[in-house]
C-alpha cells in the first residue's frame, strides 16, 4: 500500500500543526490509550502512568515525533521506524502489533484538536500513513 503525492501532502500539511504540541497530543493519546485498554500499562512499569504526568507526556511526545520523522521521510520508513522498531519488542517488550490501538488513539486525539485540518479525506491518508508505520514496526 503506497501513499499518493497527494495523500504524501495531506500528511505533511499537517505536521506544522502537530509539532508544536507533540508532548500535549502524544500525552492525551496515551492516556486515551491507558483508559481504554488499561492492559497496555503493564508495558510501562517504569513511567508514572497518572494521567496527565510529565512522563506520559514526554513518552507521548518521543512516539509523536518518531511519526513525525516517519512522515518526513516517508520513502525510507524502515530507515526512519529503525530505533523504534527495535526499541518496542527489545527493550520495551512492547508488542508492536498494539500500535494499531494507538494508531487509532491518536486519530482521535487529531481530529478533536485539529477538527478542520483533519478532515476526511485527511484521516484517510493517514490512516493509510499509519497501517505502513505499524507494517515497518511488526515486520522484526
Amino acid at each position: 500500500m503506497t501513499l499518493s503525492a497527494s495523500e504524501r501532502a495531506l500528511i505533511l500539511s499537517l505536521w506544522p500543526k502537530i509539532a508544536p504540541q507533540v508532548n500535549d497530543l502524544g500525552g492525551e493519546a496515551l492516556d486515551r490509550l491507558f483508559l481504554s485498554f488499561p492492559l497496555t500499562k503493564t508495558y510501562f512499569p517504569h513511567l508514572d502512568l497518572s494521567q496527565g504526568s510529565a512522563d506520559i507526556k514526554n513518552y507521548g511526545g518521543k512516539v509523536m515525533n518518531a511519526l513525525g520523522n516517519a512522515a518526513n521521510h516517508l520513502d525510507h520508513l524502515d530507515a526512519s521506524l529503525s530505533t523504534l522498531s527495535d526499541l518496542l519488542p527489545h527493550k520495551l517488550r512492547v508488542d508492536p502489533g498494539n500500535f494499531e490501538r494507538l494508531n487509532q488513539v491518536i486519530q482521535n486525539v487529531l481530529a478533536i484538536h485539529l477538527p478542520k485540518e483533519f478532515s476526511a479525506e485527511t484521516q484517510a491518508a493517514w490512516n493509510k500513513f499509519f497501517s505502513e508505520v505499524s507494517t515497518v514496526l511488526t515486520s522484526k
